[in-house]
């Protein structure tokens, strides 16, 4: 027992009651101390607790009594336990019999999770399911990545497992439990990848089973697409109604697309000639939602009508569009504030600007070309119509594009081939804003240096590069001032600037490989004008100064010859030739024979059904043609040559052999009938061979017998025998002998004599037997 251990004196309960009684229910917990009735509770209620009543578990006995921490006594002595700060829900360890585990875990693991039954129906479609949805992400994907075939094979992937699954929900459960958002969903990127491998008609059977189906709420929407497919078509008519039709579902909340469709519907009627209702489209976009595409569309329609006074007031709605971009302004610093500078030096070049420029410059596009087209049409003179446009755009926004405007009406005065009146409205801007300075210069140096006034052009040229230093068309102009003079070291050094400014400048790589050319510094030339010549395939001065340059190097390099080199030099001139006197036979045969020499048989084709064209009655360019059309590989292409050949010449014997050997070839039945006429048409031919030299020999005899009698009536009949024999349908034919008779003199080798070149191998196969080679025109080589 503990020692010390003071016993209050024991209070009456209805003293203790009564002094609780008299408290105050307001309780202060600041004011204990002095709290009178507080302080008497405290001291009258020690002792006072009731007796023990708490039971061990499962007994009837009371809980053993414990020594110290936690132990009061009664007024009795007996000693309790503190059940008020006993914790609830444990017990001692050594009741439960059991070591002491409040998170239970002596009782080992968790069972393991049930498996799911992937066999049965339910988890079969969700698989299903999973699968359709990859598919179509898997196809969306590769349509992005530009692999159109693989975007299609998935998608019809996707359709067709989508099909096994809506079977497989009928079969287990009602229709209505039916994904429609999933089908709708593989429905539409089908249509969709149709459309983008171009299979049209596919995308439009699709579509339409969207746009019937009623369960599809706003499958109407879809007819956009559609009408976009026939607009792609051609098929203008259709574009315009389902365009109306898309129009109609959807609602005027969606304004932005309304907008859209009604452009295109008045793009649509632009193409079918129908302005007035394209007017009219225009027109209502504009009043409601003006865009840079609606209104230079209105200008169009109004230009195409001739309405002047229409088109004045559409270039004003187009000049009062609204861009919604910030203009240069917003990114100059008002003062000379670090933090502000640092501010507008990140946002100057970020991706928003980037979009502002990219809107701005297509904006400045649009009225350029805009007023290039009204210009001339708005009033008596293309002069007062330009300089009604510059005033209109002084009054915008567009402050820089009035001298663009006035540079443009210079150009067009030069086209006009009115120097004087370019020069001085060039003049006008010597005092204008470095930018235009040097435009405007840049154009009258180059108009002096065309009129061979050097020192002129050398002036405006060193005004235009001191104007602008980054100017490559000024760096340009100013190197061929320096070049007319004979500097050409010092030309090649501005010729290099602007290409460092510009590298896509045609013009100084062209003027550079040509001073290269004038310091004799051959293989630098060459190698700019093999770097203009990608840029520019079809040059016709680039491709001269190549073949120039590889006769300069006198050795062969690449593989090229003198035979070449010249050859190149001739088909520069026979297609200037062709260009400007198209029906020149000698040029057309010329052109002919370079393209199956350099193997573009599909080139030859054109100028042969041009020589037809000219020389309807000679048989050998129409089978040139059919001979072409073999090399490339279209046989049934040159079966329907022949056989139109043998219509109009049906006694032409080569046409017949080829039309027998292609029928063998690709299996006709008609073969045993061209045969039976090829044999017709030989023997026909051996006839008339014996005829022609029968004739021969009595004409000969004729006029041995004439020269020693006096006699000349014989030549006279072999004249008059010779004559009927030319008058025989078919002696004028090319004709190939299957031994060693004679050619018909009547064809022509298309490339001239053969003495005037070495022979090829090929040549002389065709010596032997002119069209014995199955590759017609193989050996047709330029002379």
């Amino acid at each position: 027992m503990m020692q010390n251990v003071h016993l209050a004196p024991k209070a009456d309960e209805d003293d203790l009651y009564s002094g609780y009684n008299d408290y105050n229910p307001t309780f202060d917990t600041e004011d204990l101390e002095n709290d009178t009735a507080f302080q008497q509770a405290v001291r009258t209620s020690h002792g006072r607790r009731p007796p023990i009543t708490a039971k061990i578990p499962g007994t009837s006995a009371s809980r053993p009594l414990a020594t110290g921490f936690g132990v009061s006594f009664s007024s009795d002595g007996v000693a309790r336990p503190l059940t008020a700060v006993h914790a609830a829900g444990y017990t001692k360890a050594a009741l439960r019999g059991s070591v002491f585990d409040p998170l239970g875990q002596a009782r080992g693991p968790a069972p393991p999770l049930e498996m799911k039954n992937e066999d049965t129906p339910e988890e079969k479609i969700r698989q299903l399911e999973k699968k359709v949805n990859e598919l179509v992400e898997e196809s969306c994907i590769a349509n992005s990545c530009g692999d159109l075939k693989l975007a299609l094979e998935k998608a019809k992937d996707a359709g067709r497992k989508e099909r096994v699954l809506v079977r497989q929900r009928e079969q287990i459960a009602s229709p209505e439990n039916i994904n429609l958002d999933l089908t709708y969903s593989v429905l539409f990127n089908l249509a969709s990848q149709y459309s983008a491998n171009e299979m049209y008609a596919e995308a439009l059977n699709t579509y339409q089973v969207i746009v019937k189906n009623k369960m599809f709420s706003n499958g109407g929407r879809l007819k956009v697409n559609m009408a976009n497919i026939y607009l792609k078509q051609r098929n203008y008519s259709k574009a315009i109604k389902f365009y109306r039709m898309a129009l109609d579902q959807i609602p005027n909340v969606h304004k932005e697309m309304r907008i859209k469709i009604m452009q295109n519907i008045g793009v649509a009627f632009i193409k079918t000639g129908q302005y007035t209702d394209g007017i009219s489209s225009f027109e209502h976009i504009m009043s409601t939602s003006p865009n840079l595409k609606a209104g230079f569309n209105l200008i169009l329609c109004y230009f195409a009508i001739g309405d002047r006074e229409q088109m004045k007031k559409a270039f004003q709605k187009l000049i009062t569009v609204p861009l919604e971009i910030d203009y240069d302004d917003k990114y100059i610093s008002p003062n000379d504030d670090p933090h502000t500078n640092l501010l507008i030096e990140a946002i100057k070049n970020d991706q928003l600007r980037q979009m502002e420029r990219e809107r701005k410059g297509m904006a400045e596009k649009y009225i350029m070309t805009a007023a290039k087209l009204i210009a001339p049409a708005i009033e008596t003179s293309f002069a007062i119509g330009y300089d009604w446009c510059v005033e209109v755009v002084k009054a915008s926004h567009y402050v820089e594009l009035a001298n663009d405007l006035e540079i443009n009406k210079a150009i067009t005065y030069l086209r006009q081939k009115d120097f004087y009146q370019a020069v001085e409205t060039l003049k006008m801007f010597e005092k204008k804003d470095s930018r235009v300075k040097s435009a405007a210069a840049t154009n009258l140096s180059f108009l002096y240096y065309l009129e061979n006034e050097l020192a002129q052009a050398a002036n405006y040229a060193d005004l235009a590069v001191n104007s602008d230093r980054y100017n490559p068309s000024a760096l340009t102009n100013k190197g061929n001032t320096v070049f007319a003079n004979g500097d050409y070291e010092k030309a090649a050094e501005f010729y290099k600037e602007a290409l460092r400014n510009d590298s896509s400048c045609t013009e100084a790589l062209y003027n550079i490989g040509l001073t290269y050319k004038k310091l004799n510094r051959i293989d630098e030339a060459l190698d700019c004008f093999l770097k203009l010549q990608a840029i520019l395939r079809n040059s016709a001065q680039v491709l001269y100064q190549i073949a120039s340059l590889y006769l300069l190097l006198e050795h062969v390099k690449q593989g090229s010859s003198s035979l070449t080199m010249l050859t190149f030099f001739l088909g520069i001139f026979s297609e200037t030739s062709y260009r400007y006197f198209p029906s020149n036979i000698e040029v057309i045969e010329w052109l002919g024979a370079y393209y199956i020499d350099t193997q573009f048989c599909e080139k030859a084709i054109q100028y042969f059904e041009r020589a037809a064209l000219i020389q309807p009655t000679q048989v050998k360019w129409q089978l040139m043609v059919a001979s072409c059309y073999r090399r490339s590989g279209n046989y049934q292409k040159a079966l329907d040559t022949y056989k139109e050949i043998h219509r109009k010449f049906p006694e032409n014997v080569e046409c017949l052999r080829f039309l027998v050997r292609l029928c063998t070839d690709m299996g006709l039945k008609e073969v045993q009938e061209y045969v039976t006429k090829l044999k017709r048409v030989e023997k026909l031919k051996e006839i008339r061979e014996q005829r022609v030299k029968s004739g021969r020999d009595g004409s000969a005899r004729s006029r041995r017998e004439g020269s020693g009698s006096g006699d000349s009536g014989g030549s006279a009949k072999g004249e008059r025998l010779s004559a009927k024999l030319r008058a025989l349908p078919g002696t004028n034919e090319p004709y190939e002998s299957s031994g060693n008779k004679e050619i018909d003199a009547s064809y022509v080798d298309p490339l001239g004599p053969q003495t005037e070149r070495p022979k090829t191998a090929a040549r002389k196969r065709m010596d032997e037997d002119e069209f014995a080679d199955e590759e017609l025109g193989e050996d047709l080589l330029p002379e």
